[in-house]
């Protein structure tokens, strides 16, 4: 049987999803092609019409991720209020809680870090998106300064969600979040944007 152009496409968004989540679920190297098929409801067969190898799916999934993220970002207010806000929703334990559901660079940075140069060149431009949006908001003026701050705000951010993952004491954890919150505020606050 022969399938349309958009019943292809929307399989094709359908694996790219259910990678994503699994992904940053049990990770890259932990997601082999069957349990990623079989999340999508797909046989292994399928999965060469869509993707090249694994390595196309992972850097195309990490994109779409990315894409996700950005579109999330515009959900917050302007200016510094939505800043706060954002920084909140990230360091918070319902975050924290549910890797499957939230940050990509979170949950995958470790084995992006270890993908082949497309995939973590496509990180990079997609992630530098974020960036940007966030730097627009931050500084309009002067974006490249601002790029830059906001790039080290992230690390942070990212880094402090890990540890909190990483933790077994859940107080511990939650404690960690909250430090992270004021770092990452404070640091945004610094400097002559404000």
């Amino acid at each position: 049987m022969r399938y349309g152009k958009e019943h292809k496409q929307a399989t094709r968004q359908r694996i790219v999803e259910t990678a994503g989540r699994r992904f940053k679920r049990d990770g890259i190297d932990g997601s082999g092609v069957a349990t990623l098929m079989k999340d999508a409801g797909l046989t292994n067969g399928a999965f060469y019409a869509h993707f090249e190898s694994k390595e196309d799916l992972v850097a195309t999934a990490v994109c779409e991720q990315l894409r996700g993220q950005r579109e999330w970002l515009t959900s917050f207010e302007p200016g510094r209020a939505g800043i706060e806000a954002m920084v909140r929703t990230y360091l918070s334990p319902e975050h924290r809680d549910n890797p499957e559901e939230g940050c990509p660079s979170a949950a995958l940075l470790d084995e992006i870090s270890r993908c082949a140069d497309p995939t973590k060149q496509a990180y990079t431009d997609s992630v530098l998106g974020i960036i940007d949006d966030i730097a627009a908001r931050l500084a309009p003026r002067d974006l490249r300064s601002a790029r830059v701050k906001v790039l080290s705000v992230y690390a942070l951010m990212v880094g402090t969600l890990q540890l909190a993952r990483a933790l077994a004491d859940r107080r511990l954890a939650d404690e960690v979040l909250e430090q992270g919150i004021r770092n990452a505020l404070a640091a945004l606050d610094a400097g002559p944007e404000h």
